[in-house]
């Protein structure tokens, strides 16, 4: 008898057909990974994924942030011996103090001479016969839900050894993007969002020196920290922004300076993101929230881009992303008092409905190309 982890990953791996195995590799190798500096041992039997340590919870702790790994049940491993299942199950609902209860089986292992319902029939009357107190079967939301699975061995855990994982798709799976990271709410939770479905994950940050603080910068450093928890690296380019900015407020419009301003971005992301052969650019905008951020707006800022643009949370409510912010731990860090460059300079009365011709023109005084290769060449460069 002994304890392990099992591993269930995300459903929908399942259905990559000819492909499950490249995805399952890439799962494997991405848990070994995170369990770098503990020895730890995967044991697989009938195509279940388990982990055997000596520091069950410290594994459980790293692998649970894994994208692709959908549960962690901590299970007590025994022979496939009906006797040992019963007095097993036995015991977890008697520790657990339940007045109801439910044993649900899953044999996967064909040549057990009992079925699953067969299983836990029995195993729920040897339970009923033996406890010493008040209890009783119960088929929905029963206090104590008891799992066997008999494979080559047998597996026995309650629904309170269960811990969630985070989902999605493996990590690495599904090409790369430049994020497009601010010290604020949203962007933050756009590069979760983007890894979570297996894509490779890099940083841009526009820091405006003297105007935004090295705090600000430290800021932004904080959240890339964060993310690299659940990527395991992250690269994130710290482009100098002021040179730009004041180019813009010098040679055009006062209304037009953010959505200038957003080009700009979107031509430093896609310029950076061509020189380290990165896919796809993502934003944390999300339609209307700002002045920036209405259909025009981002018509017109997709304008420059030569890649894909991705905007996961273009249809979600504030609070909805503010959610998810607290749950991957980067609320608190982008609610510091510092401020962006792109919360500096901002006009009065900046336009909502740009026309892109009009755009375009104004423009048409700066050099955009010598502004983005001096921002790029002087940019900084972290890696958490």
């Amino acid at each position: 008898m002994r304890r392990l982890i099992l591993i269930k990953y995300a459903s929908e791996i399942f259905l990559k057909g000819l492909n499950r195995n490249k995805f399952e590799r890439k799962l494997k190798k991405n848990i070994a990974r995170k369990l770098h500096g503990i020895e730890f041992e995967f044991v697989e039997d009938m195509s279940r994924w388990f982990i055997a340590s000596e520091n069950l919870d410290e594994v459980a702790n790293r692998v649970k942030k894994v994208f692709g790994v959908k549960e962690i049940c901590f299970v007590t491993e025994i022979e496939s011996d009906f006797d040992k299942i019963k007095e097993l199950a036995f015991e977890k609902v008697k520790a657990s103090g339940a007045k109801t209860f439910k044993i649900e089986t899953n044999r996967a292992n064909k040549d057990f001479n009992m079925e699953s319902v067969e299983v836990s029939r029995e195993v729920g009357a040897h339970v009923l016969i033996n406890y010493d107190g008040e209890l009783s079967v119960k088929m929905k939301n029963p206090e104590c839900m008891v799992k066997v699975e008999i494979r080559k061995k047998a597996y026995v855990w309650t629904l309170g050894d269960v811990v969630k994982g985070e989902g999605g798709m493996p990590y690495g799976v599904n090409g790369s993007t430049m994020l497009m990271l601010s010290g604020g709410i949203d962007s933050p939770v756009a590069g979760y969002m983007m890894a979570r479905r297996g894509v490779e994950l890099h940083c841009v940050y526009y820091h405006s020196h003297p105007y935004t603080s090295e705090r600000a910068k430290d800021k932004v450093k904080d959240l890339a920290k964060v993310l690299a928890t659940y990527t395991e690296k992250v690269n994130l380019y710290v482009v100098p922004f002021t040179d730009i900015q004041m180019s813009i407020i010098e040679k055009c419009r006062e209304d037009e300076l953010t959505i200038i301003m957003r080009r700009f971005m979107m031509r430093v992301a896609c310029t950076l993101a061509e020189e380290k052969g990165i896919q796809s650019v993502t934003t944390g905008e999300s339609i209307g929230q700002v002045a920036s951020q209405t259909m025009e707006g981002l018509i017109v800022s997709n304008d420059v881009a030569d890649r894909p643009v991705f905007r996961p949370l273009i249809s979600m409510d504030k609070e909805d992303i503010m959610d998810i912010s607290r749950d991957i731990e980067t609320y608190d860090i982008s609610i510091r008092p510092y401020e962006d460059c792109c919360t500096i300079f901002v006009p009065k009365h900046p336009k909502t409905k740009p026309v892109l011709e009009e755009i375009k023109k104004s423009e048409s005084s700066l050099d955009c190309e010598a502004l983005v290769k001096d921002a790029i060449e002087n940019m900084e460069v972290y890696t958490f």
